[in-house]
Order: C-alpha cells, then sequence, then structure tokens
C-alpha cells in the first residue's frame, strides 16, 4: 500500500475517532447527571412515594378505608426506594441528557435543520409530562376505584353454626407497596409515551417519511394498532383500556393535522422558490420528483 492511500486512510478516520471520543464525554456527562438525580431522589424517596400513593389514597378515602400499604418481602422496601430513585432521577437529568443529545447532534446539521429538530425536541418532554399528569390525575384514580369494587366487606349480622359463631366474608385491599408502584410507573410511563406520537408523526412528515393523505388511508389500520396496544399496556379492565384508546387515537387525528400544516408549510415554500406552479400540489411534486430518479 503506497503512502498516499496510508493517509487518505489515516486523514478518513481522524474525525471518526473524534466523533466517538464526543459521544463518550456526551454520554458520561448524561450517565453523571442521571446518578446525581437518582442520589437525590433517594434521599427523599419516601416523600415522593407518599405523593405517588396519592390516588390510591383518594379512592380508599372516598371508601372510608385506612390508605395502608405492606411491605412483603424484607428487600421490598429497599427496592421501592431504588425504583422511585430511578423514575425521579431520569426526569430530573433528562434536561441534561437532551442537551448533550442536542450538542452532539446539532453540528452535523444545517442551520434550517437545527431550526426545525429543536422544537421537537423542547416537545417531547411537555408531551411525556402531559401524558403522565393525565395517566396520575385522570387514569389512575379510575383504574384503582374500578379495582377496589371488587372488595367484599362481611355482612352485619352472624351465623350460627353448631357452637360457632361465624361473622360474615371480608375480603378487602391489603396491597404491597413494590406491585402498587408497578403498577403507578407502568400507567405513567405507559401514556407518557403514548403522548409522544404527534411529535413522532409530525417529525416523520417534516422529514418526508409520512403524509397526511397516507395516515388518513391507514386510519382503519392504526385503529387495530391502538387497539392492540391498550390491552398489552393497560391492566385487564375496559375503563383503562377505553380512555388510552381514545386518547391515543385523538392525538393520531391531531397527527394527521400537524402533518397537513407541515405540507402546507412546505408548499408555500416551494411556490416561494419557483419550484411548484400555483397549480401544483406536494403530491405532483413527489410524483416528479420520484419519476425523475
Amino acid at each position: 500500500m503506497s503512502a498516499g492511500n496510508d493517509d487518505e486512510i489515516e486523514a478518513s478516520s481522524a474525525p471518526l475517532i473524534e466523533h466517538l471520543a464526543e459521544l463518550r464525554s456526551r454520554l458520561i456527562r448524561s450517565v453523571l447527571a442521571f446518578i446525581v438525580g437518582m442520589v437525590i431522589c433517594f434521599t427523599v424517596a419516601t416523600p415522593i412515594f407518599n405523593f405517588l400513593t396519592a390516588p390510591l389514597c383518594q379512592v380508599l378515602g372516598d371508601r372510608g378505608q385506612d390508605c395502608d400499604l405492606i411491605f412483603i418481602s424484607p428487600q421490598e422496601g429497599f427496592f421501592v426506594a431504588i425504583k422511585v430513585s430511578l423514575l425521579g432521577g431520569f426526569m430530573l437529568s433528562f434536561p441534561v441528557i437532551a442537551m448533550q443529545m442536542w450538542r452532539f447532534v446539532a453540528p452535523g446539521l444545517y442551520r434550517t435543520e437545527r431550526g426545525a429538530f429543536l422544537p421537537f425536541l423542547l416537545a417531547s418532554p411537555f408531551m411525556f409530562l402531559l401524558g403522565a399528569s393525565f395517566a396520575f390525575y385522570v387514569v389512575t384514580p379510575l383504574a384503582y376505584d374500578f379495582f377496589l369494587g371488587f372488595q367484599q366487606f362481611g355482612a352485619e349480622g352472624e351465623a350460627v353454626v353448631g357452637e360457632e359463631v361465624r361473622q360474615g366474608l371480608s375480603v378487602v385491599f391489603q396491597g404491597s407497596a413494590q406491585e402498587y408502584l408497578n403498577l403507578t410507573i407502568k400507567f405513567i410511563v405507559a401514556f407518557g409515551l403514548c403522548f409522544q406520537l404527534p411529535v413522532l408523526l409530525t417529525l416523520m412528515g417534516k422529514a418526508g417519511l409520512v403524509s397526511s393523505r397516507g395516515l388518513a388511508d391507514v386510519r382503519k389500520y392504526a385503529v387495530v394498532a391502538i387497539l392492540l396496544l391498550a390491552a398489552l399496556v393497560t391492566p385487564p379492565d375496559v375503563i383503562t383500556q377505553v380512555i388510552l384508546f381514545v386518547v391515543v387515537y385523538g392525538l393520531y387525528e391531531i397527527s394527521i393535522q400537524l402533518v397537513k400544516r407541515v405540507e402546507r408549510k412546505r408548499v408555500e415554500q416551494l411556490r416561494r422558490e419557483g419550484v411548484l406552479d400555483e397549480d401544483e400540489d406536494l403530491d405532483a411534486f413527489d410524483a416528479g420528483g420520484d419519476d425523475g430518479e
């Protein structure tokens, strides 16, 4: 191999090594931010857990019951604190993680691309918080009210069987703290991720990967997919599944309108640049581009 070829290989590998080194530094900063957030939340894990039990306590209070959870194993309290710390640490460190991701990706984008991508980066955490809040304040109380409706309280009367006096059978809630936390986190994460749908589809529409007409044409398949999603990510109760289906399908319809808006702006820009005539639309432009290829 000649010396000239060796120089070309070294010149091409140098930027890759620099990118990998920068990626490593960004990841290290993100992990450190997550660890710091996790440690902070671990020190206040009990108040955070008490806050997360508010929907359950509200439902139990309306039924005249005490809000009590139990540990069914010695290590359960520790793992509850760890799970609370993981969730809280991720939420606290997400701005730092998002900023590190942005600083790594932004130098490789054009100015117009950076201006287009940044609003989606800001909208994503907002939509996640919106979905998580909807799950915590609306869906979770309804779900626990449904579940706790299957409690069975003993009858006031007494039955005499032989020489024994038996009270009516009582089957009441004595929940595990860890099981309650798992279910609540599942609600929060599921709805938070589902609320990312408009952000994802609008970004894909801006990149030209999907169109509003295409999303509308596959609406019936989207309904089936949303029904399957509702059955998989929620507990087996009809109320929660219906709520998730209605919310996600509504977000899907909102996404179609947002993609239409993106397409209108793209058409206006192409017409200003003289690429499209006044009587042409975006479909004709895309078809012409495909034929040209």
